[in-house]
């Protein structure tokens, strides 16, 4: 089969895609669903998510440094969707789509209960790439369901229907 050049935007599609929650200062809660995201670190564990600069929630993490990022199942599809396509400067998503939280432990920013995995993060530095800035964050705290992890606390990924 013959190749010919294909479009370069997005040529990659990282996966699963990720909904990144968190909190501004005035205690507003906000998510949105995130495709660039990746570990970029395993000593000290780190992980970057890329995010628009035109997106509402850019702003609250470039002010707060903290975010979750809830990994995401094939369950999640309807808040991953809508998650995606209404900004939190228009409407409370929490509220709109009646999304459970659990509060984080180390930083201030809401967790979504329905995701198996949600992993605390704090802001070390970030790079503007272009269409996106990556923000490179510490993993603080890593929360998964008891029955996704292996016997060594690592998380077995073979468990989780991802999308």
């Amino acid at each position: 089969m013959r190749k010919k050049e294909a479009k370069k935007r997005s040529c990659l599609k990282p996966t699963p895609s990720v909904i990144v929650s968190m909190r501004d200062k005035n205690g507003k809660n906000n998510a949105l669903t995130v495709g660039y995201c990746c570990n970029c670190s395993f000593d000290p564990p780190m992980i970057m998510v890329g995010i628009t600069p035109t997106r509402y929630s850019y702003h609250i993490v470039n002010e707060t440094n903290a975010f979750v990022v809830n990994l995401t199942t094939k369950e999640n599809q309807a808040l991953i969707d809508y998650m995606g396509s209404v900004s939190g400067r228009d409407k409370d998503k929490f509220k709109e789509m009646n999304v459970e939280i659990e509060e984080a432990i180390n930083i201030d920013a809401p967790m979504i209960k329905d995701c198996p995995v949600n992993i605390e993060c704090l802001v070390v530095d970030s790079v503007h790439t272009g269409s996106h800035v990556m923000f490179i964050a510490k993993v603080l705290y890593v929360h998964a369901r008891e029955d996704l992890l292996k016997e060594d606390g690592s998380i077995d990924n073979s468990k989780i229907r991802f999308l």
